[in-house]
């Protein structure tokens, strides 16, 4: 049996086999934490379903870094006694700029589970590509 929903999510792997990466270096790898590889090394899956699949993650990266900047605004106004509009901004900005290498897994995680239309399967065939 392969790992569970929650796990093959938290640690990026393959919505097919839940087995493969799908991120070819850790994220604190600052200069390469958004390279992928074309095939899942497990199961052989093509990652990216159809040319420009993955700008479609923008749209979820939008919403996880809409909510940073809600719950900035949340934490700022209401635990600090009113703060400048430049704290606000300044902060934002920050934890943006440092949330980069998450939010952009993560809406890719979350995008191809989400809209690849490919359903998890326990002992999946391993699929072999002409460019191999």
């Amino acid at each position: 049996m392969g790992r569970s929903l929650p796990d093959a999510l938290a640690s990026g792997r393959c919505p097919r086999c839940r087995e493969g990466k799908l991120f070819t270096y850790p994220w604190w790898k600052v200069t390469k934490f958004d390279q992928m590889p074309k095939y899942c090394p497990h199961c052989g899956m093509r990652y990216e379903r159809e040319p420009g699949f993955f700008i479609g993650a923008m749209y979820v990266s939008y919403a996880l870094t809409t909510g940073i900047i809600l719950i900035t605004a949340f934490v700022l106004f209401n635990f600090f006694d009113d703060p400048s509009p430049w704290v606000y901004i300044l902060v934002s900005v920050g934890l943006i700029l440092l949330s980069v290498p998450f939010t952009f897994r993560a809406s890719r995680i979350l995008y191809i589970y989400l809209f690849s239309g490919v359903g998890y399967e326990e002992h999946p065939e391993k699929l072999h590509h002409p460019d191999e």
